[in-house]
């Protein structure tokens, strides 16, 4: 008991020490991707150290959830692929330890790395996303000029909405500027249009520099000492150049977080279960009253009289429509305008219904983001013990250490996992698919690999034995390996050419028969394939026989007979009986018309290559016994069993 408690603190500080290294390898490739993203916003905005302190400082916290499951995956390969690799984990369990028992003590390790992973995306993740969040917005803001985009008017300019065609970035020369400039009110704005132009910040971050090239301005004169004026002057101005300096305070400010608020990512899991039942009782209400809206919609026609107008909506109610004959009443002037008073309330309505749809939806999106947020808690979680029971066991399958196999490994398992979380991610959010089926499709399909792999590591079963594979796809395909025999440079004992000349001759009066016998031309039978079977070993014994003789006759030194040797086609000894050894899986596979049809003419198609084999082997037979009858071989064997 001693000596396990010893291995398993071994293994232990093993895994621990590649746990620290892979875990901030993984959160700096992690982090590195995030700043790519956002690379465009940190670079050329004159940031202070502290702010960009702050900002790697939360964006790693914030990467931690995601580093921690890769990290396990990668020291788990690492550890076992080098006790594997070193023949530590043989002897492990030569002695007498299991591989889960191996794994005991690194299974709650992981189970608490999960529950570190929880909490810290439950505390410590919502504060951090908030404050990144924070921060990205305040950076966009601290140099306007670099963010204005292209063909949309930009408003993060104080009393001022530019509106730029296109911008040259190496330069940083505007072209196609129209700006809308406020002072007090519309009635003041002045229009500024312009060929080209650049904005520039002063030194001191204060004020914003505007060179405009080859333009023109519109601005209207209005006072207070106007009065009640009808009539309000504007000034207009042609330019070749012009400079306008525009107030904003370019030092570094902290945005309000209260936008961030509604943020499903900024919330942990009390604070989204509390949120989720506002937002239920909230939309609930604006449903209610948009059924209330709805009832209380009115079928009356504009311009009937008060009888017509009742008994129609009687009519209505009773579902008889008589809008028509009571259209037709009417004259030329009430009918046109009844047409356009339902023309407008059915514009109306689509409009308020448009803006309902608008409401509803977003309603919709709220709740699926913060249930989403609230099951991927646990997803994440949940992937540290199955990224374990992936990579642990792929190392003691594999084992192959260091870095070089395992890397691979790991990152072909996170793209699978990344692929099918990101997919029912966004299925999940914008309604496609359940919240449950899209955040769980990532878990159900690795939580089901992990265990298989685990159990074929834990019983020592080749499931990555490339051989074995192939083998398997070229009997499917009907495909087999070429016989090849050559000749020994030391031979202790020569062949019985006479006992096998003797079996050779028999064997091609068996095959012969069989040929004939069995019919192998012919399509096989349904009703005998799939329902009444019956066993047929001759062709085993067959092969066995022959590869005696081969095994025999391949100790001679007559380069004839080893090339003939050579020459022999490998039997498939079963593969044109039957498709399954037992009944019930061939009678399924009948069921299965696909399944049933392919294995039907793949049978069909080994019965022909029999045939062509059972041809083969009879002339190989004739020419090795020729062969033996010309050389005397048979003879000189005789001779030596008389001595």
């Amino acid at each position: 008991m001693l000596r396990i408690k010893k291995l398993h603190i071994m293994i232990v500080k093993q895994f621990a020490l590649l746990f620290v290294g892979t875990f901030f390898i993984s959160l700096f490739v992690l982090m590195m991707q995030f700043v790519w993203q956002y690379v465009d916003t940190l670079i050329g905005k004159g940031l202070t150290l502290d702010i960009m302190g702050q900002f790697f400082w939360y964006m790693a916290l914030m990467m931690v959830p995601q580093a921690l499951p890769l990290a396990i995956l990668l020291s788990s390969l690492i550890t076992f692929g080098n006790l594997g690799e070193n023949s530590e984990l043989t002897a492990i369990k030569a002695s007498g330890i299991s591989l889960m028992q191996t794994l005991r003590p690194l299974i709650i390790v992981s189970v608490l790395i999960a529950c570190a992973s929880f909490y810290f995306q439950n505390n410590v993740g919502p504060h951090a996303k908030s404050k990144i969040g924070q921060l990205l917005i305040s950076m966009k803001q601290k140099s306007p000029e670099l963010e204005i985009p292209e063909g949309i008017f930009y408003d993060g300019i104080p009393q001022c909405n530019i509106y730029v065609q296109r911008k040259d970035m190496e330069t940083g020369m505007l072209y196609g500027i129209m700006i809308y400039k406020m002072t007090d009110s519309y009635e003041d704005a002045a229009i500024i249009l312009a060929d080209s132009g650049m904005l520039q910040s002063t030194a001191e971050k204060k004020h914003l520099l505007l060179n405009l090239y080859s333009g023109e301005w519109f601005e209207n004169m209005h006072s207070s000492d106007m009065g009640g004026s009808a009539y309000i002057p504007y000034r207009r101005e042609t330019f070749w150049k012009k400079r306008i300096v525009l107030d904003f305070d370019g030092d570094f400010s902290l945005a309000d977080a209260g936008v961030f608020g509604q943020n499903a990512q900024a919330k942990s899991l009390n604070q989204i279960r509390v949120d989720i039942d506002s937002l239920n009782h909230t939309f609930d209400s604006i449903g209610r009253r948009f059924f209330q809206d709805a009832k209380q919609y009115s079928y009356a026609i504009q311009g009937l009289s008060k009888a017509d107008s009742l008994r129609s909506v009687q009519d209505a109610r009773k579902k008889v429509y008589v809008y028509d004959s009571v259209y037709a009443k009417l004259n030329p002037d009430k009918q046109r305008a009844a047409v356009n008073n339902a023309l407008s309330k059915v514009n109306q309505q689509m409009s308020d219904l448009d803006f309902k749809s608008m409401v509803t939806s977003d309603g919709d999106y709220d709740l699926r983001q913060h249930k989403i947020e609230a099951i991927n808690k646990f997803v994440l979680a949940l992937s540290c013990i199955i990224f374990f029971f992936i990579g642990a066991p792929l190392g003691a399958i594999i084992r192959k250490g260091g870095l070089g196999v395992p890397i691979i490994v790991s990152v072909i398992v996170f793209i699978i996992f990344y692929i099918f979380d990101n997919t029912g991610y966004r299925m999940a959010r914008q309604g496609s698919w359940s919240i449950w089926f899209g955040k769980g499709l990532a878990t159900a399909v690795l939580a089901p690999t992990a265990a298989f792999i685990t159990y074929k590591a834990n019983n020592d079963s080749a499931v990555f034995n490339l051989d074995s594979y192939i083998n398997l796809a070229m009997r499917l395909l009907g495909m087999r390996r070429k016989r090849s025999v050559t000749g020994k440079e030391v031979i202790i004992q020569d062949p019985d050419y006479k006992k096998d000349k003797d079996e050779l001759n028999r064997l091609s009066e068996e095959v012969t028969a069989y040929s004939h016998e069995h019919k192998l031309k012919s399509p096989p039978n349904i009703i005998n394939v799939f329902f009444k079977y019956q066993p047929d070993h001759e062709i085993e014994r067959i092969s066995e026989e022959l590869e005696s003789v081969i095994e025999d006759l391949s100790n001679t030194r007559d380069s004839v007979i080893i090339t003939l040797l050579g020459h022999y086609p490998i039997l498939s000894e079963k593969a044109h009986t039957r498709p399954f050894e037992r009944r019930w899986l061939n009678i399924l596979s009948f069921i299965l018309v696909p399944l049933g049809a392919f294995l039907y003419f793949r049978m069909w198609r080994f019965r022909l290559r029999l045939l062509v084999d059972l041809r083969n082997i009879k002339q190989i037979n004739n020419q090795i016994v020729n062969q033996i009858t010309e050389k005397g071989y048979d003879q000189s064997s005789a001779d030596d069993n008389t001595l």
